[in-house]
């Protein structure tokens, strides 16, 4: 009860204390996200990193050029595939992890995935790291809040802070993600399409044999 009572006290004091000593930054002209004063910043050729300690855990933003002539994907299962890659390489770097929680979100007009990478040394000392991740057909953005085990019961406020100032301009679309807009049938839609096609020539096919039995009486 002691632990649990010292943990809300943490809590009433963290979100306040975050929200105060962060401001907006840039990542580019398009994407914009809220980190604690005195984060550093890598610029290479093709990535920006930003990172920075939070007050329970370590925070990370990458944006990634994407490939030269990387064409545009074309429906929302292409964007998906690309993001199950996306996750693939992000598990693959870092090895004993395992992708956890994985699903799909929305920032802004974008379509976008959450997961949590566990890892464990061996020693069992257990680490997680939170990921938002947004591909677009210029740029993928990677944000990542790392903490270790032992603080899973804290970090919830200062998350959400985090990716909650995620903003994106107006010009990002959905079509800078894939060009289609249409998902296409689903299964049931088919099903009733050609089911009904179906029906019509079967309708047609009795009315026409009707005719001709009629005609020959």
């Amino acid at each position: 009860m002691k632990k649990i009572f010292s943990s809300l006290i943490l809590l009433l004091f963290a979100a306040p204390g975050f929200c105060q000593h962060i401001k907006p930054v840039k990542i580019d002209s398009l994407v914009t996200v809220s980190l604690p004063e005195g984060y550093k910043e890598k610029d290479t050729l093709n990535e920006r990193i930003f990172s920075t300690n939070s007050m329970y855990g370590y925070m990370i933003v990458i944006r990634q050029a994407s490939v030269a002539n990387n064409t545009p994907l074309k429906k929302e299962k292409d964007l998906n595939k690309v993001l199950k890659n996306i996750i693939k390489e992000i598990q693959g770097q870092s090895a004993g992890s395992s992708a956890q929680y994985v699903r799909d979100t929305t920032i802004g007009t974008l379509k976008a995935k959450t997961f949590r990478l566990k890892s464990d040394d061996g020693s069992g000392n257990i680490q997680f790291r939170n990921f938002v991740l947004i591909y677009t057909q210029d740029a993928t953005y990677t944000f990542q809040y790392v903490y270790p085990g032992n603080r899973e019961d804290l970090i919830n406020d200062e998350y959400k802070a985090f990716i909650g100032s995620i903003k994106l301009s107006p010009e990002l679309q959905r079509n800078d993600q894939y060009l289609a807009n249409a998902k296409g049938m689903s299964a049931l839609n088919k099903i009733e399409v050609f089911g009904g096609g179906g029906l019509v020539v079967i309708v047609a096919v009795v009315f026409i044999a009707r005719r001709k039995k009629r005609a020959l009486a």
